[in-house]
């Protein structure tokens, strides 16, 4: 991390954003999207306009050389980055802004926030870069049980502290940022080689605590696989798991915490899993003339065995909208890395199935094709996207995206399901034919993530109606059809209706007993995975 904040609105650091180039680009699709040369677009309050109730709480002495209720880090750690986050950001409601923020420096300090914040009566929301979105670091009261809010930020906690270079695995604490992590194992020449959309902006801590999916589309592809152990700080006590490569001694300790969205306890710090810095890798950009021919080649390199790193496909509508192509063809991105041997053998054989689906690769020199043609304007538009909705929110634009995963047997009914559930709730929710990409982000040899991308025009006054209607439609289908309601995106608020569907009830009932025991005053993150 650099010295320049994080925006209190919109994506990144202070001064960062699209270029002007960049803007006319996203914004001249929708332009030619709705048939309209203009949008109605309202102006963002900064932040002095903003207006904050007072302070509840005021922290305890021992607690204020790193605790503040200033202005910038309340309003900073309001909201995350989802669509309805935007909105309410856009319009200027910060009801509910924690009262105070924390910035831990160690454990101690961790267990002594939890203990202030149960003896005043407040929520703790655990927040690592506040990337999420799907509403899952919003601070929560009651007035009953909980009548203040308190926002926990580890960037502190930010060192790799030990590198153990023969089992090739480090621990590291959990406020460290995805680059300032990558630099301090550079000089070991590992990586972790988990590279979220939100890599520079979000935690270790936040990857693990949201089952975070990263740069493998296949083999490792969640943040779960290179987790070796865990340490936690939770109102009842501290706890670390065993360091081991693999053990059948019960249920894993560390998976009770993967994934547990801050609702448990703090992720400190974790020893995780490294790789060796890539040296060889080999890629290229295939057209295919439907989105299922390019799916069927995907299922082949999936149960072939090959284990590329990159394997994503594109839907037409998809490759135009980002400048990959013309809209004529599917696009798959297909890569390969190694920090060990040679791939060509690999890549060969992947290409043979794609081929065999009608598969035409673009001509790229193996070396960087990764970085040429369609997957590079790909891959610079993935990395530049999460700042167009900045501008795109208030020109009353709604434009989300939702993923999932499903078997391949019933993968492409489930797509036409859901893709066609989705423009009907669009075309019913705002009176105006929308549109709905879709592209795989992972890969597995039972099944696909497909990756939705949904863009309607909305309307000022109504906008968070109108998102919520097709959520809310998106969600049933795909819940309807068989899919998870969410892959890699964590649960939140925004997703609980659903997952209190898939998730069995007994299980519930096991996780809310976890919770009374690590969390007897259900302090932490309250309205997450469940209720207390």
């Amino acid at each position: 991390m650099t010295d320049t904040r994080l925006k209190h609105y919109g994506w990144g650091r202070e001064g960062e954003g699209m270029s002007e180039e960049e803007r006319k680009f996203v914004l001249g699709r929708y332009h030619v999207k709705f048939g309209t040369d203009e949008f109605d677009t309202v102006a963002v309050p900064g932040l002095e306009e903003l207006s904050l109730r007072e302070p509840r709480i005021v922290p305890a002495p021992s607690l204020a050389p790193f605790c503040t209720s200033e202005r910038y880090d309340r309003a900073a750690h309001t909201y995350g980055k989802s669509y309805p986050d935007y909105v309410r950001a856009m319009l200027g409601n910060y009801d509910s802004a924690p009262d105070v923020v924390a910035y831990p420096r160690n454990e101690s300090e961790i267990s002594a926030v939890m203990d202030w914040a149960g003896s005043v009566g407040a929520s703790l929301t655990p927040f690592g870069g506040g990337s999420s979105v799907c509403g899952g670091v919003e601070p929560r009261v009651d007035g009953i049980k909980h009548k203040a809010a308190v926002s926990l930020d580890l960037r502190n906690l930010s060192k790799v502290i030990e590198v153990d270079s023969l089992s090739r695995v480090a621990s590291i604490e959990a406020g460290a940022y995805g680059p300032f992590l990558e630099n301090q194992l550079k000089p070991h020449n590992f990586t972790l080689r988990h590279f979220p959309q939100s890599f520079e902006y979000s935690t270790l801590g936040g990857w693990i605590a949201t089952r975070s999916g990263g740069h493998f589309a296949s083999l490792h592809t969640h943040i779960d696989d290179f987790v070796e152990s865990l340490r936690v700080v939770t109102p009842a006590g501290v706890l670390e798991t065993r360091r081991l490569p693999g053990s059948g001694a019960g249920p894993s300790p560390d998976r009770m915490f993967i994934g547990s969205e801050g609702i448990l306890g703090v992720i400190s710090r974790a020893w995780m899993r490294l790789q060796p810095r890539p040296k060889f890798r080999a890629g290229a950009s295939v057209r295919f003339p439907s989105f299922f021919d390019a799916a069927c080649a995907v299922r082949a390199v999936a149960q072939g065995g090959l284990y590329p790193s990159n394997c994503r496909i594109l839907d037409p509508q998809e490759a135009l909208n980002t400048g990959a192509a013309d809209g004529s063809a599917a696009i798959m991105v297909l890569a390969f890395e190694s920090g060990d041997h040679p791939l060509d053998a690999w890549f060969a054989r992947a290409l043979e199935c794609c081929a065999d689906h009608r598969g035409t690769p673009e001509p790229a020199t193996a070396r960087d094709a990764h970085l040429q043609g369609a997957a590079g304007i790909w891959r610079n538009a993935f990395i530049r996207m999460p700042y167009a909705r900045e501008f795109l929110t208030p020109a009353g634009l709604i434009n989300d995206t939702f993923e999932s995963a499903i078997t391949w047997d019933r993968f492409e009914s489930f797509h036409d399901k859901v893709k066609t559930a989705t423009e009907c709730a669009i075309l019913e929710a705002t009176g105006i034919k929308g549109e709905v990409t879709c592209r795989f982000t992972h890969v597995y040899p039972d099944g696909p993530a497909p990756y939705f991308s949904f863009h309607a025009r909305g309307r000022h006054g109504a906008l968070l109606e109108q998102w919520q209607a097709i959520k809310n439609a998106a969600s049933d289908a795909l819940i309807t059809a068989g899919g998870t309601i969410t892959h890699h995106h964590a649960v939140g608020r925004d997703h609980r209706p659903w997952y209190d569907r898939q998730r069995p009830a007994l299980f519930a009932a096991a996780l809310r007993a976890a919770k009374r025991e690590l969390d007897p005053q259900g302090m932490l993150n309250p309205g997450v995975l469940i209720d207390a």
